[in-house]
């Protein structure tokens, strides 16, 4: 597995490296925005630890940017920062961040978090099923591609994020059925996870952006008010 780290401070980036190399994990290192890019591109890590705060482009231009690509790999993204601001986690979130972890922070926490995130793909492997089909969705789970068709248009590809696909999967294979955002945080971000609920809202309103094709078209992941959300699907929807 593969780690990108792109931090500004060196001392911070240094201990990082020793730290996550200790526990087998490859790393590379970057000091600024723009040479993250450029590593993200060369090396497809599996997972990179964004700083909020650095000199020029900042981490949540970084996020966006990666989340935009059409690289191949599709990493977790834990972001680092030494606020523990609400608002940045909101907006971090939106962006396309999976974890935040808040400095200063221990090695040991820093590695847990890192192996939560991994743990998520492992599941996710572990537990592909056959192709998801309604009758305006055909979500291709070995793929991990997603299609929304309106007859007679061609069907249209929707590009997710990896946590975003695996949110629209677990609602999905049981539709009609409502989760409440503790339970679709256990089963996608794990029961280990240390983040809020309001996570799950933030990914829920993205995809929701994502899959709506025209404002006049329903929205196919539902609010059950005071529980959660439930995916539904139909041949006629309002």
């Amino acid at each position: 597995m593969q780690i990108l780290v792109i931090e500004d401070e060196v001392n911070v980036a240094s201990m990082i490296r020793t730290c996550v190399e200790s526990d087998g994990y490859i790393c590379h290192v970057t000091h600024d925005g723009l040479q993250g890019l450029s590593a993200f591109q060369t090396y497809q890590p599996d997972v990179i630890l964004l700083d909020l705060r650095m000199p020029g482009m900042d981490g949540l231009e970084v996020c966006t940017r990666i989340r935009q690509s059409k690289a191949a790999k599709d990493p977790y993204i834990l972001m680092l920062t030494a606020k523990a601001d609400e608002m940045d986690r909101i907006i971090g979130f939106s962006t396309g961040v999976d974890d935040y972890l808040a400095k200063p922070f221990s090695p040991r926490e820093l590695l847990v978090r890192i192996r939560a995130l991994l743990r998520r793909e492992m599941r996710q492997q572990e537990s592909e099923c056959d192709p998801i089909e309604t009758p305006h969705f055909l979500i291709d789970t070995a793929k991990r591609e997603v299609w929304v068709r309106w007859e007679p248009e061609q069907p249209q590809s929707v590009t997710l994020s990896a946590v975003e696909f695996d949110l629209l999967v677990t609602l999905a294979k049981s539709t009609g059925r409502v989760w409440s955002r503790t339970q679709l945080l256990d089963q996608v971000w794990g029961i280990d996870y240390l983040g809020d609920e309001r996570t799950v809202d933030s990914y829920i309103k993205r995809i929701r952006k994502k899959l709506s094709l025209d404002t006049k078209r329903s929205q196919f992941i539902r609010t059950v008010s005071g529980v959660g959300y439930s995916f539904n699907d139909s041949h006629d929807p309002q």
